[in-house]
């Protein structure tokens, strides 16, 4: 199946990461009649809005970032910068579970922690072509569709005291990196946060009951080992 061209009159524009320059997405975009503009991203792969930001993963790729842990920091900027990130992983599925080195239910881990903890879809593309042909939705979708611009944002650097605010905050039971951001920007400081009663943790966006009743039980049960 070709890719639908996209007249000269639309003007559909998708900026691409120089490091994507010479990747096949990149011709196939252009071979449908979007403008590919190449720009050094501190964030994404590709930019298809002012609110949608893209990072594209071979499946190889993805594997190798789950294990060092890097796709997870690359898609924490990638949410605190765009409204709405995107995940395309590129490949066979199945390939996902041929890896030995790497245990089933910890691929299962991270594509749970991505969709549920850093709220990010992920797009599942065959090939290069697939991706090239999902990025041209999404840009002519926002672009013509619903008339949105194209902008790149850069996540703004947490002071250092910020990041140690984050990191008290993330050591409690159940809580990411992306929740406690949240948790910090609800409760304003960690004295405020660690003195609230349950029903204030319920509150918030990714804590249900079960997850509130334990953090409040950390911070307010007393010490009983000897």
């Amino acid at each position: 199946m070709k890719i639908q061209k996209i007249l000269p009159d639309e003007k559909v524009t998708v900026l691409a990461d120089s490091r994507e320059k010479n990747s096949p997405v990149v011709r196939h975009l252009e071979d449908s009649g979007i403008r590919v503009r190449s720009k050094q991203l501190k964030v994404g792969d590709y930019i298809a809005s002012d609110r949608i930001g893209i990072e594209r993963k071979q499946i190889q790729d993805f594997l190798q970032s789950v294990k060092n842990q890097r796709v997870f920091k690359q898609l924490e900027s990638l949410a605190e910068s765009y409204k709405k990130p995107l995940l395309i992983l590129e490949g066979n599925p199945e390939l996902l579970f041929a890896e030995n080195n790497m245990h089933p239910n910890s691929v299962r881990g991270a594509l749970a922690s991505i969709s549920i903890d850093y709220a990010i879809p992920i797009l599942w593309t065959p090939n290069s072509k697939g991706t090239a042909e999902q990025i041209q939705r999404i840009a002519y979708r926002e672009q013509v569709k619903k008339e949105r611009g194209l902008q790149i944002r850069i996540k703004k650097k947490c002071p250092d005291l910020a990041r140690q605010q984050e990191f008290i905050v993330a050591g409690l039971p159940h809580v990411s990196n992306k929740l406690s951001k949240r948790l910090l920007k609800e409760f304003k400081t960690v004295r405020k946060m660690f003195s609230s009663r349950k029903e204030r943790f319920m509150k918030v966006d990714g804590l249900g009951e079960k997850k509130a009743k334990k953090i409040w039980e950390l911070l307010n049960k007393e010490y009983e080992c000897d």
